[in-house]
């Protein structure tokens, strides 16, 4: 029995070093491809460096197109960072709504919720376009910002873990002290979700990060481009200007690097509130 228990140990271990290098691999390559220029990316073996000039290439980057490159993370920024954190706030209370405020067709609205899940992206921006479009909101931030706020996923994640994680002895508790609905939604429920409510923002965070076809839609000045719209636009130059493919390249290895930072960070919140938001007998 011990002899097939390290096996199936060397087994698994095996498996996840091989998923991690599938995983890892492309993102080595982006960072190692970053370093060489133009000549080397297409004369030189992919994941060995050569001639590396890492400062030369990020300087280029960020100055191209007059300083284009960092209004466009400003932007990638803005709408990942404000749509999600706006996107967990409303998820965690109409996650919690649903969880502990019973009320007639409560039910039916989930389910519209929960069918909301399964209806993609790319499928509704059109129907935004010409919904914006009617009232000014075009081109502007608002047009990708205001679709960014609503995450069906997170309200059904946070209705799940509100019913399993908010007890409703504190609630009535809280009541008890004479503590609001308010109050008790931000004092004790939001402290209580702490995990649901760091991978709603996760996912939203990256999913709007992301995003490429709302941002094409409804965007037409290069100024409100996020990077992923920004760094398509480059890519469509290569085959006049060879240059490009050294800037696409680059900013590709920006972008990996602020969210695998951003990943990080969160991901040590994550696991702080999975300890946190106990209930004292």
């Amino acid at each position: 029995m011990v002899r097939r228990l390290d096996g199936g140990k060397l087994v698994a271990t095996a498996f996840l070093i091989a998923f991690a290098f599938y995983f890892l691999l492309p993102v080595a390559w982006v960072l190692i491809a970053m370093t060489k220029d133009t000549g080397d990316l297409f004369g030189s073996f992919g994941l060995w460096f050569s001639n590396p000039d890492p400062i030369g290439n990020l300087d280029r980057l960020f100055s191209a197109n007059d300083g284009v490159f960092p209004r466009w993370m400003l932007n990638s920024a803005i709408y990942s960072g404000v749509g999600a954190a706006i996107a967990t706030v409303l998820s965690a209370a109409a996650g919690y709504g649903l969880a502990k405020f019973p009320f007639k067709g409560r039910e039916l609205v989930f389910s519209i919720i929960l069918g909301g899940v399964l209806v993609p992206t790319t499928v509704v921006s059109l129907p935004l376009y010409l919904l914006f479009s009617d009232v000014g909101l075009t081109n502007t931030y608002w047009a990708v910002l205001l679709p960014s706020i609503v995450s069906p996923f997170g309200v059904y994640l946070c209705r799940i873990y509100a019913s399993a994680s908010v007890p409703d002895s504190m609630l009535e508790a809280a009541r008890l002290d004479g503590a609001g609905e308010l109050r008790i939604f931000v004092s004790v429920v939001a402290r209580t979700m702490t995990p649901a409510l760091v991978t709603v923002f996760l996912f939203q965070f990256i999913a709007i990060w992301n995003n490429y076809f709302l941002p094409l839609v409804m965007l037409s000045d290069q100024k409100l481009f996020p990077i992923t719209l920004g760094l398509t636009q480059w890519n469509s130059q290569t085959y006049r200007n060879p240059d490009y493919y050294e800037l696409v390249i680059g900013g590709a290895a920006v972008s990996v690097v602020l969210l695998c930072g951003a990943m990080i960070v969160l991901q040590r919140f994550w696991r702080a509130g999975l300890t946190a938001g106990s209930v004292k007998g």
